[in-house]
Protein backbone atom coordinates (compact mmCIF):
# COMPACT_ATOMS: atom_id res chain seq x y z
CA UNK A 1 0.00 0.00 0.00
CA UNK A 2 1.47 3.22 -1.19
CA UNK A 3 2.23 5.59 2.49
CA UNK A 4 -0.09 8.17 1.03
CA UNK A 5 -2.91 5.61 0.59
CA UNK A 6 -1.95 4.02 4.05
CA UNK A 7 -2.36 7.68 5.79
CA UNK A 8 -5.65 7.94 4.25
CA UNK A 9 -6.78 4.65 6.06
CA UNK A 10 -5.78 5.72 8.92
CA UNK A 11 -7.27 8.68 8.79
CA UNK A 12 -10.42 7.12 7.92
CA UNK A 13 -10.55 4.41 10.77
CA UNK A 14 -12.93 5.24 13.77
CA UNK A 15 -12.20 4.96 17.26
CA UNK A 16 -14.56 2.07 18.24
CA UNK A 17 -13.55 2.53 22.35
CA UNK A 18 -16.57 0.94 22.91
CA UNK A 19 -15.22 -1.79 21.67
CA UNK A 20 -11.63 -1.12 22.47
CA UNK A 21 -12.25 0.10 25.60
CA UNK A 22 -15.62 -0.65 26.91
CA UNK A 23 -14.92 0.19 30.77
CA UNK A 24 -13.73 3.74 29.84
CA UNK A 25 -15.59 6.48 31.11
CA UNK A 26 -16.41 6.86 27.09
CA UNK A 27 -18.04 3.96 26.57
CA UNK A 28 -20.35 4.62 29.99
CA UNK A 29 -21.17 8.08 28.13
CA UNK A 30 -22.09 6.02 25.36
CA UNK A 31 -24.57 3.58 27.16
CA UNK A 32 -25.94 6.30 28.67
CA UNK A 33 -26.96 7.74 25.08
CA UNK A 34 -28.09 4.26 24.52
CA UNK A 35 -30.22 4.11 27.65
CA UNK A 36 -31.48 7.51 27.16
CA UNK A 37 -32.43 6.55 23.38
CA UNK A 38 -34.64 3.70 24.37
CA UNK A 39 -36.23 5.96 27.24
CA UNK A 40 -37.62 7.78 24.41
CA UNK A 41 -39.54 5.11 22.98
CA UNK A 42 -41.53 3.54 26.24
CA UNK A 43 -44.52 3.16 24.42
CA UNK A 44 -43.63 1.83 20.94
CA UNK A 45 -41.00 -0.06 19.85
CA UNK A 46 -37.86 1.80 18.11
CA UNK A 47 -36.73 0.21 14.73
CA UNK A 48 -34.81 2.56 13.14
CA UNK A 49 -32.22 5.36 14.02
CA UNK A 50 -30.39 8.07 12.02
CA UNK A 51 -27.36 9.83 12.73
CA UNK A 52 -26.14 13.11 11.27
CA UNK A 53 -24.67 16.54 12.13
CA UNK A 54 -24.89 20.20 10.87
CA UNK A 55 -21.41 19.97 9.00
CA UNK A 56 -18.71 17.63 8.18
CA UNK A 57 -15.78 16.21 10.60
CA UNK A 58 -18.59 16.78 13.60
CA UNK A 59 -17.91 13.13 15.24
CA UNK A 60 -21.56 11.97 13.45
CA UNK A 61 -19.87 8.46 12.24
CA UNK A 62 -17.86 7.49 15.24
CA UNK A 63 -21.10 7.93 17.04
CA UNK A 64 -22.80 5.78 14.70
CA UNK A 65 -20.44 3.14 14.93
CA UNK A 66 -20.28 3.23 19.01
CA UNK A 67 -23.98 3.40 19.47
CA UNK A 68 -23.95 0.43 17.14
CA UNK A 69 -21.92 -1.18 18.85
CA UNK A 70 -23.42 -0.44 22.47
CA UNK A 71 -26.73 -1.87 21.04
CA UNK A 72 -25.22 -5.25 20.24
CA UNK A 73 -23.60 -5.47 23.05
CA UNK A 74 -27.25 -5.13 24.81
CA UNK A 75 -28.21 -8.24 22.56
CA UNK A 76 -30.09 -6.19 19.75
CA UNK A 77 -29.24 -7.68 16.48
CA UNK A 78 -28.39 -4.12 14.90
CA UNK A 79 -27.13 -3.32 11.20
CA UNK A 80 -25.48 -0.32 10.45
CA UNK A 81 -26.09 1.04 7.51
CA UNK A 82 -23.64 3.96 5.75
CA UNK A 83 -25.94 5.53 3.80
CA UNK A 84 -23.17 8.86 3.30
CA UNK A 85 -23.01 7.60 -0.12
CA UNK A 86 -20.46 10.58 -1.17
CA UNK A 87 -18.29 10.18 1.75
CA UNK A 88 -18.63 6.32 2.96
CA UNK A 89 -16.36 5.21 5.76
CA UNK A 90 -17.94 2.22 7.61
CA UNK A 91 -16.22 -0.19 5.43
CA UNK A 92 -12.89 1.23 6.82
CA UNK A 93 -14.17 1.60 10.31
CA UNK A 94 -14.72 -1.92 10.39
CA UNK A 95 -12.13 -3.31 7.85
CA UNK A 96 -14.99 -4.76 5.42
CA UNK A 97 -14.86 -4.91 1.98
CA UNK A 98 -17.28 -2.01 -0.29
CA UNK A 99 -17.43 -4.00 -3.57
CA UNK A 100 -21.69 -4.75 -2.89
CA UNK A 101 -23.26 -2.41 -0.14
CA UNK A 102 -26.45 -0.33 -0.13
CA UNK A 103 -26.28 1.21 -3.81
CA UNK A 104 -25.69 -2.40 -5.34
CA UNK A 105 -28.96 -3.21 -3.12
CA UNK A 106 -30.70 -0.33 -4.46
CA UNK A 107 -29.74 -1.00 -8.17
CA UNK A 108 -30.69 -4.25 -7.84
CA UNK A 109 -27.24 -5.61 -8.79
CA UNK A 110 -27.08 -7.29 -5.47
CA UNK A 111 -29.62 -8.98 -2.95
CA UNK A 112 -30.02 -7.07 0.59
CA UNK A 113 -29.39 -9.98 2.79
CA UNK A 114 -26.65 -11.09 1.05
CA UNK A 115 -25.04 -7.51 0.91
CA UNK A 116 -25.37 -6.85 5.33
CA UNK A 117 -21.60 -8.16 6.44
CA UNK A 118 -21.03 -9.25 9.79
CA UNK A 119 -18.90 -7.89 11.71
CA UNK A 120 -16.21 -8.91 14.65
CA UNK A 121 -18.74 -7.74 16.72
CA UNK A 122 -21.58 -9.73 18.39
CA UNK A 123 -24.92 -9.15 17.04
CA UNK A 124 -23.41 -6.37 14.96
CA UNK A 125 -23.85 -6.51 11.11
CA UNK A 126 -23.08 -3.50 8.52
CA UNK A 127 -24.21 -2.69 5.19
CA UNK A 128 -21.43 -0.63 3.69
CA UNK A 129 -22.24 2.25 0.84
CA UNK A 130 -21.34 -0.02 -1.84
CA UNK A 131 -19.98 1.96 -5.16
CA UNK A 132 -20.45 5.73 -5.06
CA UNK A 133 -23.15 6.62 -7.50
CA UNK A 134 -24.29 9.99 -9.08
CA UNK A 135 -27.24 10.36 -7.53
CA UNK A 136 -27.58 9.40 -3.63
CA UNK A 137 -30.57 11.57 -3.22
CA UNK A 138 -32.98 9.69 -5.65
CA UNK A 139 -31.75 6.25 -4.35
CA UNK A 140 -32.06 6.82 -1.33
CA UNK A 141 -35.98 8.89 -1.75
CA UNK A 142 -36.88 5.52 -4.09
CA UNK A 143 -39.34 2.74 -3.83
CA UNK A 144 -36.60 0.33 -3.46
CA UNK A 145 -35.28 2.35 -0.71
CA UNK A 146 -38.60 1.94 1.41
CA UNK A 147 -39.07 -1.97 0.43
CA UNK A 148 -35.20 -2.64 1.80
CA UNK A 149 -36.13 -0.85 4.79
CA UNK A 150 -39.84 -2.86 5.50
CA UNK A 151 -37.04 -6.21 4.62
CA UNK A 152 -34.50 -5.15 6.86
CA UNK A 153 -37.46 -4.48 9.69
CA UNK A 154 -38.06 -8.28 9.84
CA UNK A 155 -34.34 -9.33 10.10
CA UNK A 156 -33.09 -6.97 12.42
CA UNK A 157 -33.89 -5.69 15.70
CA UNK A 158 -32.34 -2.17 15.10
CA UNK A 159 -31.34 -0.48 12.29
CA UNK A 160 -28.56 2.52 12.33
CA UNK A 161 -28.28 4.93 9.63
CA UNK A 162 -24.79 6.57 9.23
CA UNK A 163 -25.92 9.86 6.84
CA UNK A 164 -24.05 13.05 5.48
CA UNK A 165 -24.34 16.36 7.26
CA UNK A 166 -27.46 18.05 6.93
CA UNK A 167 -26.49 21.48 5.77
CA UNK A 168 -24.26 19.80 3.00
CA UNK A 169 -26.84 18.03 1.15
CA UNK A 170 -30.68 16.58 1.32
CA UNK A 171 -29.82 13.24 1.91
CA UNK A 172 -30.29 13.17 5.40
CA UNK A 173 -33.41 14.91 5.14
CA UNK A 174 -34.52 12.24 3.03
CA UNK A 175 -33.60 9.49 5.78
CA UNK A 176 -35.05 11.56 8.48
CA UNK A 177 -38.29 10.71 7.15
CA UNK A 178 -38.17 7.09 7.06
CA UNK A 179 -36.67 6.68 10.26
CA UNK A 180 -38.19 6.47 14.18
CA UNK A 181 -35.88 8.82 15.27
CA UNK A 182 -32.58 11.30 14.57
CA UNK A 183 -29.89 11.61 16.56
CA UNK A 184 -27.95 15.31 16.06
CA UNK A 185 -23.91 15.35 16.81
CA UNK A 186 -22.07 18.95 17.23
CA UNK A 187 -18.57 19.13 18.25
CA UNK A 188 -17.89 21.37 21.07
CA UNK A 189 -16.03 24.51 20.08
CA UNK A 190 -16.14 23.62 16.62
CA UNK A 191 -20.31 23.54 15.28
CA UNK A 192 -21.57 26.97 15.22
CA UNK A 193 -24.72 27.63 16.60
CA UNK A 194 -26.08 28.93 13.73
CA UNK A 195 -25.76 25.91 12.14
CA UNK A 196 -27.22 23.65 14.37
CA UNK A 197 -30.02 25.59 14.55
CA UNK A 198 -30.35 25.47 10.84
CA UNK A 199 -30.05 21.72 10.83
CA UNK A 200 -32.33 21.08 13.47
CA UNK A 201 -35.05 23.36 11.61
CA UNK A 202 -34.53 21.52 8.39
CA UNK A 203 -34.92 18.43 10.16
CA UNK A 204 -37.95 19.63 11.60
CA UNK A 205 -39.16 20.48 8.24
CA UNK A 206 -38.65 16.63 6.97
CA UNK A 207 -40.74 15.40 9.81
CA UNK A 208 -38.12 13.99 11.60
CA UNK A 209 -38.26 12.87 15.35
CA UNK A 210 -35.16 14.74 17.41
CA UNK A 211 -34.84 12.59 20.22
CA UNK A 212 -31.52 14.69 21.01
CA UNK A 213 -28.11 16.35 20.12
CA UNK A 214 -24.78 14.51 21.27
CA UNK A 215 -22.14 16.93 22.26
CA UNK A 216 -19.14 15.94 20.80
CA UNK A 217 -15.55 16.51 21.74
CA UNK A 218 -16.23 18.05 24.65
CA UNK A 219 -12.66 18.76 26.93
CA UNK A 220 -13.10 17.57 30.61
CA UNK A 221 -12.35 19.44 33.32
CA UNK A 222 -9.71 17.08 34.91
CA UNK A 223 -7.84 17.33 31.16
CA UNK A 224 -6.78 13.74 30.01
CA UNK A 225 -10.07 12.79 27.90
CA UNK A 226 -13.19 14.62 25.95
CA UNK A 227 -16.21 12.69 26.14
CA UNK A 228 -19.18 12.62 25.19
CA UNK A 229 -22.88 14.48 26.85
CA UNK A 230 -26.50 14.01 25.62
CA UNK A 231 -28.33 17.11 25.61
Amino acid sequence: MAASNRKKFQKMERNLITLDDPKSPISEQYRTIRTNIQFSFIDEKMRSLMVTSSSPSEGKSTTAANLAIVFAQQGKKVLLIDADLRKPTMHYTFRLNNYTGLTSVLTHSSSLLSACQETNVENLYVLTSGPIPPNPAELLSSKMMDNCLQQLHESFDLIIFDTPPVLAVTDAQILANKCDGTILVVASGKTEIGAAVKAKELLAAANAKLLGVVLNQRKQREGHHYYYEYK
